[in-house]
């Protein structure tokens, strides 16, 4: 049996912006009747990433809880942030103009960033149903991460249960 649900979650600007979507994940799944299986938590957004991970508890000085920041200071080593034109190739005068012909300004295309740190971590987590369940071991909760610091979105999260 498979079971489908999407949510929509609003993401912040100027700052990479956490959901915690478990308790989605948890709904979504006791709503499927399915007890055991796989769940996968899953962006179509090419500049979001969804983990698993625990709660840190404490809090950085940005609003994010430590672990959190951590990744993201991690991350930004590897992609640093998008912060004018010419530190990536992308986006180039002929994505500028496709998206200046579809409403979106020269500042929402230099997310270059969110793309390279979604691609390295990806988009989706599948784990483990057991007896009605999601496996999360003790700690362990699910992350929809927005890395594009552009604008504040809507952004979809999908849930998809398949079992028996």
């Amino acid at each position: 049996m498979t079971y489908a649900k999407q949510y929509k979650l609003q993401s912040d600007d100027k700052t990479v912006t956490f959901h915690n979507v478990t308790a989605q994940a948890r709904d979504a799944l006791a709503e499927s009747g399915i007890k055991n299986g796989i769940v996968t938590v899953y962006s179509h957004h090419t500049t979001c990433s969804v983990i698993t991970q625990e709660a840190a508890f404490d809090m950085s000085m940005t609003g994010l809880e430590t672990l959190q920041q951590d990744l993201v200071d991690v991350m930004y080593k590897i992609a640093p942030i998008c912060s004018r034109e010419g530190i990536y190739l992308h986006p180039g005068p002929k994505a500028l103009k496709f998206a200046e012909e579809h409403g979106e300004d020269a500042r929402g295309c230099h997310n270059t960033d969110a793309h390279l740190i979604s691609s390295i971590i990806g988009r989706s987590v599948t784990c483990a149903v057991i007896d009605g369940d999601i496996d999360l071991g003790e700690f362990g909760f699910i992350y929809f991460i927005d890395f594009d610091r552009t604008r504040a979105r809507s952004r979809t999260v999908d849930v998809v249960v398949i079992g028996d």
